[in-house]
């Protein structure tokens, strides 16, 4: 076996999957999550600064800003804690990725190299699954 082989299965060997499926799904969770709280005051009251962004910059085509403003920071709560969890995880990280994808198109075209960071544990997500450490595995859902 050659070199750069030998390094890649020692590195495999050393990072289980199931921990960098945890890993992958707490990193991608965060920003989300926190991103929710910004919307909210107390637990999910949205705020009247939050209705003023969806009404004036943000503005997605087919929704109006008040719906538009409730989907998007109840979605940055729920999949995040879904994702934490391990359950439903591949459809959760669809609907975040989903997201991605509206706010890249719609809202901050130039904001693609943060929304690679973010495509990328959620592709991983949706292909490969949660890993054993989840709540899907658990209840053999996965």
């Amino acid at each position: 076996m050659n070199p750069v082989a030998q390094i890649h299965q020692r590195i495999t060997a050393a990072v289980p999957e199931a921990g960098l499926a945890l890993l992958l799904r707490l990193g991608i969770a965060a920003p989300f999550f926190l991103s929710g709280r910004t919307k909210v005051e107390g637990l999910l009251t949205i705020t009247p600064s939050t209705q003023y962004l969806f009404a004036e910059e943000y503005r997605v085509p087919l929704l109006s800003p008040d719906v538009a403003a409730h989907m998007a920071t109840y979605s940055e709560h729920l999949f995040p804690i879904l994702i934490v969890l391990g359950l439903v995880t591949r459809p959760a990280a669809a609907a975040l990725l989903f997201m991605t994808l509206v706010i890249q198109v719609f809202i901050e075209p130039g904001g693609w190299p943060t929304h690679l960071l973010w495509a990328g544990p959620l592709a991983y997500l949706i292909s490969r699954g949660p890993g054993a450490i989840s709540l899907d595995r658990l209840l053999k859902i996965d």
